[in-house]
């Protein structure tokens, strides 16, 4: 039985790596030639995720042990820990080191191809591939799994992927530059990840500027708006904006890279179709409240692994509806995973990025804010972000998710 993955970020890279050393035979599948192009993601992790989800230590940029929130009137606010409270990953680090283990696993590895189309039969897919210099192939495989992040290139051309009526889709974009300073001028940011919230800084998003190896600093900008809403702005203005303030502005840019971030807030999604499965972005794994997508999607790859591999293992085509039942159980298991806070913290980022464009919004952000900074810990922050602990601060947040202050 042959799984053929296409796109291999840290969803695809991650499960066709799983698979093989399973035993399933793996083609993955990437348009991009090198691991560094496009290496767009904050890629800020808790601590406890590097252990849990295996991340490569190669791939680790930095530690930090505090936050720092810049609200819309300029004020910063400070959470400290004796602990490292995270990482800053280097994304394309992390996309090369995770190639090398999908490699030494025994995958077949495709630079520079994409998948053309797919044709799903009884016991199998037919799927055309186009490569470099437009050379094409067809292969037979037993499943497809689109890996193919926000483009959702596969299942978002088919008919099962139309969301349902309640749910609904978080659309932006990003800028990101890395600096590269020195002792003195990155002196102030090393320890340390630092949002910037409010209209005085981006409408419907938020900028950061996070620490890197080398003496170099990860500035970037996000905007989340509302659909149809216009932003006339051009993200890169924003993004220098975001620089002057900080007197950053003269530091050389050694790289610019961008993207497009798109999750639905419930999942409702089809997670499989036919002979094709979503993992990751793909599926909406990310969620749009800081941006954060990588942990997620690698989860997604956890829980999809030995549902794939108990998949395979029913060869025949009499077994067709085996496969359909252990494949079905993939949303089922994933939402469990993810627990019922990922979709409370999906309208806490529609609730925060589409309000935020006004004196209005940003009275209601600072005042969050405010209670935040004289209430919790780092430690609580952290669980608050990244745990989606909300329960601890219901009473006070719950004004600000029903739009009462």
């Amino acid at each position: 039985m042959t799984v053929l993955v296409a796109g291999a970020g840290p969803a695809g890279a991650r499960l066709a790596q799983r698979l093989a050393s399973q035993g399933i035979a793996v083609t993955l599948v990437e348009r991009l030639r090198e691991a560094n192009q496009n290496a767009f993601s904050s890629a800020a992790i808790p601590i406890q995720a590097v252990s849990d989800l295996c991340i490569p230590a190669e791939a680790i940029a930095s530690h930090w042990n505090g936050w720092q929130l810049v609200d819309p009137d300029g004020i910063q606010h400070q959470w400290w820990s004796q602990d490292h409270l995270g990482v800053v990953l280097n994304f394309g680090s992390l996309r090369h080191q995770l190639w090398q283990q999908a490699i030494e696993a025994g995958v077949e590895f495709l630079l520079g191809w994409r998948v053309h189309s797919v044709l799903t039969v009884n016991d199998g897919a037919n799927v055309e591939l186009i490569g470099p210099n437009g050379l094409c192939q067809t292969r037979r495989v037993s499943w497809v799994v689109d890996a193919t992040g926000h483009r959702r290139l596969l299942l978002g051309s088919t008919a099962g992927s139309k969301l349902s009526d309640t749910d609904c889709m978080l659309e932006g974009a990003g800028v990101e530059w890395i600096l590269q300073g020195d002792q003195k001028t990155t002196a102030h940011w090393r320890d340390r990840v630092c949002f910037f919230l409010g209209c005085q800084w981006i409408q419907h998003g938020y900028g950061w500027i996070f620490p890197m190896a080398g003496n170099q600093l990860k500035v970037g900008v996000c905007r989340l708006p509302p659909p149809m809403k216009e932003c006339l702005e051009p993200m890169s203005s924003i993004l220098n904006r975001l620089l002057i303030k900080n007197q950053l502005d003269q530091l050389p840019v050694i790289d610019r890279h961008g993207g497009i971030l798109r999750s639905s807030l419930r999942r409702s999604e089809a997670h499989v179709v036919g002979r094709i499965v979503g993992v990751g972005d793909a599926i909406s794994t990310a969620n749009l409240l800081g941006g954060e997508g990588i942990r997620h999607a690698l989860v997604s790859a956890e829980v999809l692994t030995p549902l794939l591999v108990e998949a395979c293992c029913h060869q025949s085509s009499s077994n067709q509806d085996k496969h359909n039942m252990v494949l079905m159980q993939f949303e089922r298991l994933l939402r469990l995973r993810l627990g019922w806070r990922w979709n409370l913290s999906g309208r806490l980022a529609k609730r925060t990025w589409w309000g935020l464009c006004d004196q209005k919004g940003d009275r209601r952000l600072s005042g969050l804010i405010n209670g935040l900074s004289m209430r919790v810990s780092a430690e609580d922050l952290s669980r608050l972000l990244f745990e989606y602990r909300f329960e601890r601060y219901g009473l006070r947040l719950l004004p600000y998710l029903m739009g009462w202050r």
